[in-house]
Protein backbone atom coordinates (compact mmCIF):
# COMPACT_ATOMS: atom_id res chain seq x y z
CA UNK A 1 0.00 0.00 0.00
CA UNK A 2 1.12 3.30 -1.06
CA UNK A 3 2.11 5.84 1.75
CA UNK A 4 -0.22 9.19 1.46
CA UNK A 5 2.17 12.18 0.11
CA UNK A 6 2.18 14.84 3.39
CA UNK A 7 0.83 18.14 2.43
CA UNK A 8 3.57 21.29 2.47
CA UNK A 9 3.37 24.21 1.97
CA UNK A 10 7.08 26.18 1.68
CA UNK A 11 7.01 29.58 3.67
CA UNK A 12 10.11 30.58 2.84
CA UNK A 13 13.45 29.53 1.00
CA UNK A 14 16.08 31.29 0.98
CA UNK A 15 20.05 30.76 0.95
CA UNK A 16 20.31 30.39 5.05
CA UNK A 17 16.64 28.55 5.53
CA UNK A 18 13.59 26.76 4.39
CA UNK A 19 10.84 27.82 6.26
CA UNK A 20 8.13 25.05 5.55
CA UNK A 21 4.05 24.25 7.16
CA UNK A 22 2.71 21.08 7.43
CA UNK A 23 -1.37 21.91 6.99
CA UNK A 24 -2.48 18.71 8.52
CA UNK A 25 -0.23 18.08 11.23
CA UNK A 26 -0.35 22.08 12.12
CA UNK A 27 3.56 21.56 12.25
CA UNK A 28 5.63 23.74 10.93
CA UNK A 29 9.79 23.20 10.14
CA UNK A 30 12.98 25.42 9.99
CA UNK A 31 15.61 24.14 8.32
CA UNK A 32 18.81 26.11 8.96
CA UNK A 33 21.58 26.17 6.05
CA UNK A 34 25.12 27.73 7.18
CA UNK A 35 25.64 30.89 9.01
CA UNK A 36 22.93 33.37 9.34
CA UNK A 37 22.57 37.42 9.92
CA UNK A 38 20.31 38.67 13.12
CA UNK A 39 18.04 39.42 10.16
CA UNK A 40 18.24 36.48 8.51
CA UNK A 41 17.94 34.47 11.76
CA UNK A 42 14.69 36.79 12.47
CA UNK A 43 12.79 36.58 9.34
CA UNK A 44 12.89 32.80 9.21
CA UNK A 45 10.96 32.80 12.69
CA UNK A 46 9.08 35.32 12.02
CA UNK A 47 8.19 33.67 8.41
CA UNK A 48 6.36 30.81 10.92
CA UNK A 49 4.54 33.55 13.21
CA UNK A 50 3.09 35.56 10.47
CA UNK A 51 1.68 32.20 8.80
CA UNK A 52 0.20 31.17 12.31
CA UNK A 53 -1.34 34.89 13.32
CA UNK A 54 -3.01 35.20 9.88
CA UNK A 55 -4.97 32.16 10.72
CA UNK A 56 -2.63 28.85 10.24
CA UNK A 57 -2.91 26.63 13.22
CA UNK A 58 0.74 25.86 14.19
CA UNK A 59 0.63 23.70 17.47
CA UNK A 60 4.15 21.87 16.54
CA UNK A 61 7.57 23.42 15.56
CA UNK A 62 10.79 21.86 15.35
CA UNK A 63 14.41 23.81 14.06
CA UNK A 64 16.61 21.54 12.18
CA UNK A 65 19.82 22.75 12.93
CA UNK A 66 22.33 20.33 11.84
CA UNK A 67 24.09 22.38 8.74
CA UNK A 68 23.39 25.74 11.08
CA UNK A 69 26.19 27.48 11.36
CA UNK A 70 27.39 29.34 14.81
CA UNK A 71 24.11 31.55 16.33
CA UNK A 72 25.17 34.41 17.58
CA UNK A 73 23.80 35.69 21.64
CA UNK A 74 21.89 38.36 19.71
CA UNK A 75 20.11 36.37 17.91
CA UNK A 76 19.11 33.92 20.54
CA UNK A 77 18.66 36.92 23.29
CA UNK A 78 15.46 38.11 20.72
CA UNK A 79 14.58 34.33 20.44
CA UNK A 80 14.04 33.78 23.81
CA UNK A 81 12.74 37.43 24.96
CA UNK A 82 10.67 38.43 21.98
CA UNK A 83 9.96 35.74 19.66
CA UNK A 84 9.07 32.38 21.91
CA UNK A 85 6.50 34.42 24.23
CA UNK A 86 4.97 35.47 20.96
CA UNK A 87 4.93 31.66 19.71
CA UNK A 88 3.18 30.22 22.70
CA UNK A 89 0.97 33.28 22.46
CA UNK A 90 -0.20 32.32 18.84
CA UNK A 91 -0.75 28.73 19.93
CA UNK A 92 2.71 26.83 19.59
CA UNK A 93 2.50 23.67 22.15
CA UNK A 94 5.46 21.60 21.32
CA UNK A 95 8.52 22.06 19.77
CA UNK A 96 11.95 20.60 19.24
CA UNK A 97 15.16 20.20 17.25
CA UNK A 98 17.36 18.19 15.46
CA UNK A 99 21.25 18.55 15.83
CA UNK A 100 24.65 17.11 15.52
CA UNK A 101 25.56 18.64 19.10
CA UNK A 102 28.84 20.20 17.92
CA UNK A 103 30.03 21.89 21.09
CA UNK A 104 28.86 25.45 19.93
CA UNK A 105 25.71 24.34 19.35
CA UNK A 106 25.05 22.21 22.75
CA UNK A 107 25.94 25.85 24.46
CA UNK A 108 23.38 27.84 22.47
CA UNK A 109 20.66 24.87 22.99
CA UNK A 110 21.53 24.74 26.30
CA UNK A 111 20.24 28.26 26.26
CA UNK A 112 17.21 28.11 24.19
CA UNK A 113 16.00 25.21 26.72
CA UNK A 114 16.63 26.69 29.86
CA UNK A 115 14.13 29.49 28.00
CA UNK A 116 11.76 27.51 27.02
CA UNK A 117 12.01 24.98 30.35
CA UNK A 118 10.52 28.72 31.57
CA UNK A 119 7.58 28.44 29.78
CA UNK A 120 6.72 24.79 30.43
CA UNK A 121 6.58 23.95 26.59
CA UNK A 122 6.63 20.34 25.94
CA UNK A 123 10.35 20.58 24.09
CA UNK A 124 12.84 17.41 22.81
CA UNK A 125 16.41 17.93 21.81
CA UNK A 126 16.38 14.91 18.85
CA UNK A 127 18.78 13.42 16.18
CA UNK A 128 16.60 12.75 13.22
CA UNK A 129 13.95 14.21 11.33
CA UNK A 130 11.05 11.07 12.22
CA UNK A 131 12.32 11.15 16.12
CA UNK A 132 11.69 14.68 16.41
CA UNK A 133 7.69 14.56 14.50
CA UNK A 134 7.44 11.61 16.94
CA UNK A 135 7.74 13.68 19.31
CA UNK A 136 5.59 16.08 17.95
CA UNK A 137 2.68 14.77 17.49
CA UNK A 138 2.10 12.30 20.92
CA UNK A 139 -1.03 14.39 22.95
Amino acid sequence: MEQEAIKTQTLLDKDYAEVTYFPDQEMARIKWKGNVSIDQYKEAFLTVYDHAIAGNIVKRFYSDTREQGVVGPENRKWFEKEMLPKAIEAGMERAGTISDANIFKRYYLNMILKSINKFNLPFKLCGSEEDVVEFLMQE
